[in-house]
């Protein structure tokens, strides 16, 4: 029996996917083990959200080289996505399999091991509206299960590369996910959290959207609460707050992205939403919900920001209120607008500034 280890980068949607990907491997006879040990295969589900990221993707397919050279080294996901040139010509990654076509992985290995020369399977996701059929039985947590209903992204932030990494906004069909949400309640989950890559986006393809999968997921047996990802806040409408706050089964949890609170900012970042809307959606949720847990996540240091911005940007923060605040200090990632913009903050500015907002975070 070949063994098989699998190492997870980035977000909730990667996460899932490397589920996924897992129980294809133990479904086709792999006996699956911790990435420390030695085995036969490793594959590594890379991110590619900053240049960081990319290092570190890097960095875990040569570390899976260096535990067995004879393994069969697998990069799959975004930096595949974004850099499939860097990764042919690396000496430690044997097969690559882009966005869209992580469930060719055990076809893949079976052309590797029976010696034909199929190296890679990547999709040009720029013109793709097919949605990957990847889907879960079970998940590492006992009774809770993240479950991918979307993927891709319109929106186009100017500091972000995931549209290009992602393709398009694609959406899973109704059936299938209430399908997956009706096995993992049959074998004993009792909540879900709807992650995507742009969770708000669900539907638009398709002629659906996210509220009505939600009172859909709602009438399912044995679930008990319900969580979603990451929101925009233009999806928090009257009707979607007044609506959700009447389910019993609802989390009251909204993680709504903020990003800056400063408009000018805002406006730079290319967010389609001013600090005065986002305040009133927030609002919206409190209206509705009885002191709901609003987090986010905000940038310090933009191309740009001055001191006067990141100053209204701290007190919009202060002014929400928010239950918890997620800070990262921007980081440049090429092949993006904002990593060309001139005005680029110095790291010691960026730290000051981050340091400042976690001590609101803290208060």
């Amino acid at each position: 029996m070949r063994k098989a280890a699998l190492h997870n980068l980035g977000c909730k949607v990667n996460a899932y996917e490397t589920e996924a990907m897992e129980q294809l491997l133990e479904a086709a006879g792999y006996e699956i083990v911790g990435f420390e040990e030695k085995a036969d295969v490793y594959v590594i589900n890379t991110c590619s959200v900053t240049n960081v990221a990319d290092k570190k993707s890097r960095q875990m397919l040569h570390r899976a080289k260096a535990k067995n050279p004879d393994a069969v080294v697998v990069a799959a996901g975004c930096y595949v996505q974004a850099a499939a040139d860097k990764l042919r010509e690396d000496a430690a990654v044997d097969l690559i399999i882009g966005n869209n076509r992580k469930a060719d992985l055990v076809p893949l290995l079976d052309a590797w091991f029976a010696g034909k020369e199929i190296k890679e399977s990547i999709t040009d996701l720029a013109g793709s509206n097919e949605y990957e059929k990847l889907h879960i039985k079970k998940q590492a947590e006992h009774t809770r299960a993240f479950i991918k209903v979307q993927d891709g992204c319109n929106q186009f932030c100017s500091y972000c590369i995931i549209p290009f990494a992602r393709g398009r906004v694609r959406s899973r069909s109704r059936d299938s996910v209430l399908d997956e949400v009706k096995t993992l309640s049959a074998n004993g989950y009792k909540e879900v959290v709807l992650t995507g890559i742009h969770l708000s986006s669900y539907g638009i393809d398709c002629d659906d959207n996210l509220l009505s999968l939600i009172l859909a997921i709602h009438e399912v047996e044995g679930i008990e609460r319900i969580r979603l990802g990451s929101l925009e806040p233009r999806i928090i409408t009257e009707e979607f707050a007044q609506t959700i706050a009447k389910l019993p089964k609802m989390c009251p949890h909204f993680h709504l992205s903020l990003q800056s609170g400063c408009n000018a900012t805002l406006k730079r970042m290319n967010r389609r939403y001013t600090a005065e809307e986002y305040y009133e959606k927030c609002q919206l949720l409190r209206k509705y919900f009885d002191n709901p847990a609003l987090t986010t996540d905000v940038i310090v240091g933009f191309p740009g920001e001055t001191e006067e911005e990141f100053a209204e940007s701290k007190a919009f923060v202060d002014k929400v209120d928010f239950y918890e605040t997620h800070i990262f200090k921007y980081s440049r990632r090429e092949g993006t607008k904002a990593a060309a913009m001139k005005d680029q903050v110095p790291d010691q500015i960026k730290a000051a500034r981050s340091a400042e907002l976690l001590e609101l975070n803290r208060k």
